[in-house]
């Protein structure tokens, strides 16, 4: 038996006013729509141009196929990808991509991102629509989705059940191009063994669904007898569907460092790969695989080999570990397992060291580049407060003369360390870490974002440049996205974002110098590290697994 209308409403507070710390407000739905020819006149006048692609390839947009469903008509093909976080994104909630290709050219018709695993696809017989079914357990009490309509002319897609936790759409059917045949998990599992194997089926009419408003379907409308409802798994036929129009398609994921050797070659690490090796010829000289993939990387001085620190996840049976590989072929030679939760990076001297990256996953991973002192957040009791639990974050800093320069990465001592100043540099506000660098007057650059218990919000996201003496702000430049990655050369700071966007800052006075989404063959592509190679050239890597050699006009 559901509960009251009342109780869903409590659970939906609950669930929605908690500190999930995601960004996602309810049924927010990413849309990576080709962009308008305004879009495309102002995005040639931005100084940022990709000069090369490297990893590119069929079907790129959603990675692991997990559902296809094709408009023969139209010849088109409907992918979903696999539900996962972008780089470094976990703690912001996952998506689930939704790309529409031709099935002549295989080039991408439009994108989404929903925030629900995806379970049906239907094209509408005459219309150039999509319905979306998506949805999950939420882990304890209710079946949480959404029924998107994706407009394949615009690439906008439409949130449609009128609930803010939605239904698990499990399967979707056009039985003519007025009324969608729309089977449902039940809205909740009380005292129900059998809702994991039934469901509701009803079916949804409306005259013209290209004019159907937003959160327009109601409980009313989704009303229908119960029935039995299989979940099944499409992957297979999915991976069928992809391999019969290319076999070149690669479940690339998640870049997460990019750097290039002084002899062109372009280093990578990703989702299921420790590093790759990419000629200047464009292709791929070797690759590492790993059960989770590699995240940090450093190159070593004399360029024979790097270090590569590996994702391990705190819930999981693998230890953190810290692998020095050659660059000839990527054979291990080295292998470190650090104590505690590290970040690997690249010091001012060139050299690699272990950062204490804290225990609250990315929102305690400080990443500074070419710091003269080896910088991260740490929390501590507060000094002469009466409340044991009361807590204070610092920024604190090892000076590397203390740590003499070794093959291995340094790892700061206690004695080693010093309290710097408070993290926060606004009273009462609690400050998450992310990417950083050093200039070279010392400055700090960093990107963060301010702790809410309702998730991101509007200007919660940062970059600042702090004095090294007193953490004094000299600029605080604010968004509402949450940084992937930052680097600076003498006089902009680059900042990527997980819209897709990527700023320009001015190193000093940290105003706009440009900014833009970045579009791979007219379709927004999601960064995920970033790096100055040299003057006039960024190296980008994406969350489907690109990298993008571009140049800065």
């Amino acid at each position: 038996m559901a509960p009251a209308p009342d109780v869903r409403a409590r659970f939906a507070r609950c669930n929605l006013d908690g500190a999930t710390g995601s960004s996602l407000r309810p049924f927010e739905v990413r849309a990576f729509p080709q962009p308008s020819p305004l879009a495309k006149i102002i995005a040639m006048t931005i100084p940022l141009r990709i000069d090369r692609i490297l990893g590119d390839r069929p079907f790129a947009e959603v990675g692991e196929p997990t559902l296809a469903v094709d408009d023969e008509r139209r010849r088109l093909l409907a992918v979903a990808g696999t539900h996962t976080a972008l780089a470094g994104m976990q703690e912001f909630g996952s998506s689930a991509p939704v790309g529409v290709y031709g099935t002549d050219d295989l080039a991408c018709r439009a994108l989404l991102r929903a925030r629900y695993p995806v379970h049906a696809m239907a094209f509408h017989p005459v219309l150039p629509l999509l319905a979306v079914g998506t949805g999950s357990y939420d882990g304890g009490y209710f079946f949480e989705g959404e029924l998107l309509l994706l407009d394949l002319e615009t690439g906008m897609p439409t949130s449609l059940i009128e609930h803010e936790l939605g239904r698990q759409v499990l399967r979707l059917e056009w039985l003519n191009e007025h009324d969608l045949r729309v089977l449902m998990a039940p809205p909740d599992d009380w005292q129900d063994k059998d809702a994991w194997g039934e469901g509701h089926v009803t079916v949804v009419s409306r005259p013209d669904w290209r004019a159907v408003p937003a959160r327009s379907i109601t409980s009313y409308d989704l009303a229908g007898p119960r029935v039995t409802a299989p979940r099944p798994d499409g992957r297979d036929d999915a991976r069928q569907s992809v391999s019969s129009l290319s076999a070149d398609w690669d479940p690339r994921c998640n870049v997460r460092a990019v750097e290039e050797l002084s002899d062109g070659r372009i280093l990578a690490t990703l989702d299921g790969i420790r590093l790759e090796s990419w000629l200047p010829s464009g292709q791929r000289q070797w690759a590492v695989p790993d059960d989770e993939g590699g995240r940090d990387l450093v190159i070593a001085a004399d360029e024979q080999s790097a270090w590569v620190g590996l994702m391990r996840p705190e819930w999981g049976k693998l230890p953190q570990a810290v692998v020095r590989l050659s660059l000839e072929d990527g054979t291990q030679l080295d292998h470190l397992t650090p104590s505690a939760p590290m970040s690997l990076v690249r010091s001012a001297d060139g050299m690699p060291a272990l950062a204490p990256a804290g225990s609250a996953g990315e929102r305690s991973r400080l990443r500074i580049r070419r710091g003269t002192r080896i910088y991260f957040r740490e929390t501590v009791r507060a000094e002469g407060e009466r409340n044991p639990e009361a807590r204070e974050t610092w920024l604190v800093a090892a000076a590397l003369e203390a740590m003499p320069a070794a093959e291995r990465p340094r790892e700061p001592t206690e004695a080693a360390a010093r309290r710097l100043f408070p993290y926060s540099w606004i009273p009462g506000e609690t400050h998450f870490a992310g990417p950083g660098v050093e200039t070279t007057d010392g400055a700090l650059v960093h990107a963060g974002t301010v702790h809410h218990g309702h998730g991101l919000q509007p200007g919660g996201s940062f970059v600042v440049r702090r004095q090294p003496t007193n953490g004094q702000p000299a600029w605080v430049f604010r968004t509402n996205r949450k940084a992937t990655g930052l680097d600076c050369d003498a006089e902009t700071v680059y900042v990527t974002y997980d819209d897709g966007e990527i700023v320009g800052l001015n190193l000093h006075d940290g105003t706009v110098r440009w900014r833009r989404h970045l579009t791979v063959a007219a379709v927004l592509a999601v960064p995920t590290a970033l790096a100055v190679a040299e003057a006039g050239r960024l190296l980008i890597g994406t969350s489907d697994g690109r990298l993008l050699d571009c140049s800065i006009t």
